[in-house]
């Protein structure tokens, strides 16, 4: 089933303007809505769910300007004024009120159907990303955690399960995957989720440090010990003791805290009196636990106890498919916390992303996503502004065959609309010698299209 076209509504007291419009914009595959008079687009924008609106700036009695303050208030939809050049002033002014763009008369039916088309594409991106916000939270309250492909799917269907349980898991994968993010939604989903998530990694602290951490201490129990400590295993009472990197605890350690699992209480360093505790204890490593029990650096008992469920996050590699959905994610989420107005990455971006084999997994697209967010030259991330590591080499240039040449329809059979198109420019600007100026009235597309456009396919 195809998707519904976008509905465009156009407003114009020239009536022969409007219809002219209208069938332009059917012919490029919307749904156009037309009105010959401010007042009656008024009634249809009132009436009928649209998706943009096409308006004159300047009409007698309800103008542009009261059109976009009607639209404001309808919400999702955008607004594009036309305007004559001597307007282009008060153009700008509607755009400060909330205008997405506008465009001159006579209006360039080239140009403007590459506005419309970013527009819409702008529109449908924020609904998508409305929808898939409100399915992750309905089907799973694993709200942090993003994914759609079959692995991921594995591994929320088990999480669902085990998460109301106090059952112990091991989170396993790749450093970057998300092991921490699993072991908060599973904490968030449980019947612990108004008690402490206390996480601790057993990788960053010199073996008597991690004791000390993690079991507490007594008052004067060793030098330096000048009162007494509470443990990260108390601090987590009622609540979620998450053991980061697992794999590297000293073998000491494990014999003590393998006390704690099967006891239900622990002793502090230098004490002697168990403090009874309720936790529920989530482990997580990027090594093969069972290959440091086979070298002896892992006890055996431990691995059981910590492994009585196991979830298994996948590298980033291994489900490229969800890597256009977290970009998406990552955008929205970075521009807001960094106040730019980066919105999308262009189609050739996600394209060249999905490629990567990403050895840092998610921790590192997000990373080069918060990169492009604060670096990108506009709104939508192109090509030109990946860093060098990751932009594809340009393809060397081919010859181009003069008009009317045999050789023509072989060069173009078989290529996409986008390679025919880059073509087109690249032998128009060869023939004007580079003026941008001559190369978009032949080309019948506006400068700032040209320009664009230039950017896009990586012309000079």
């Amino acid at each position: 089933m195809s998707a519904p076209r976008a509905s465009v509504l156009v407003i114009d007291d020239d009536a022969a303007h409007a219809e002219t419009l209208g069938e332009a914009l059917e012919r490029l595959g919307y749904a156009p809505l037309v009105a010959t008079s401010g007042a009656r687009g008024l009634e249809l924008l009132r009436s009928e769910d649209v998706d943009v609106v096409l308006t004159d700036l300047r009409m007698a009695g309800v103008d542009g300007m009261a059109v976009l303050e009607a639209a404001g208030r309808k919400g999702d939809l955008e607004v594009v004024m036309i305007t004559g050049h001597g307007s282009v002033e008060t153009a700008v002014d509607a755009m400060r009120a909330g205008a997405a763009d506008y465009i001159t008369k006579p209006v360039n039916l080239a140009e403007l159907e590459a506005l419309l088309g970013r527009i819409v594409a702008g529109l449908q991106l924020r609904r998508r990303n409305r929808q898939l916000e409100a399915q992750l939270d309905e089907r799973f309250g694993f709200d942090r955690i993003i994914g759609q492909s079959e692995p991921m799917q594995r591994i929320f269907r088990v999480a669902r399960q085990v998460a109301p349980t106090d059952v112990t898991v091991l989170i396993t994968g790749e450093s970057g995957t998300g092991k921490e993010l699993v072991a908060q939604a599973l904490h968030q989903n449980s019947r612990r989720r108004n008690g402490p998530f206390v996480a601790l990694n057993c990788a960053a602290l010199p073996e008597s440090l991690l004791e000390s951490e993690l079991f507490g201490h007594e008052k004067g129990s060793f030098t330096g010990a000048a009162a007494r400590k509470i443990g990260h295993i108390e601090h987590a009472q009622g609540g979620t003791l998450f053991l980061d990197e697992v794999g590297d605890m000293p073998l000491v350690t494990q014999v003590k805290l393998l006390r704690v699992l099967e006891q239900r209480e622990v002793v502090r360093v230098g004490g002697n009196t168990p403090v009874p505790v309720d936790i529920r204890v989530l482990a997580a490593t990027n090594q093969q636990l069972l290959g440091l029990v086979t070298e002896r650096r892992f006890r055996e008992d431990l691995y059981f106890r910590l492994k009585v469920v196991s979830i298994e996050l996948p590298p980033l590699r291994d489900r490229r498919g969800d890597i256009p959905l977290l970009a998406e994610v990552f955008v929205r989420e970075l521009a807001q916390r960094h106040g730019t107005g980066v919105t999308a990455l262009a189609p050739e971006v996600l394209r060249v992303l999905s490629e990567q084999p990403w050895p840092g997994n998610v921790r590192e697209l997000r990373n080069v996503i918060e990169t492009l967010v604060v670096t990108a030259a506009g709104a939508v991330v192109t090509l030109a502004d990946l860093p060098e590591p990751l932009r594809p080499a340009a393809p060397p240039a081919e010859p181009l065959p003069a008009a009317g040449s045999a050789d023509l329809g072989q060069l173009l059979a078989g290529r996409s609309v986008a390679e025919i198109e880059r073509l087109h420019i690249r032998a128009t600007l060869e023939l004007v010698e580079g003026n941008r100026a001559r190369a978009a009235r032949m080309l019948g597309i506006g400068e700032r299209t040209l320009y664009r456009k230039l950017k896009e396919f990586g012309l000079s």
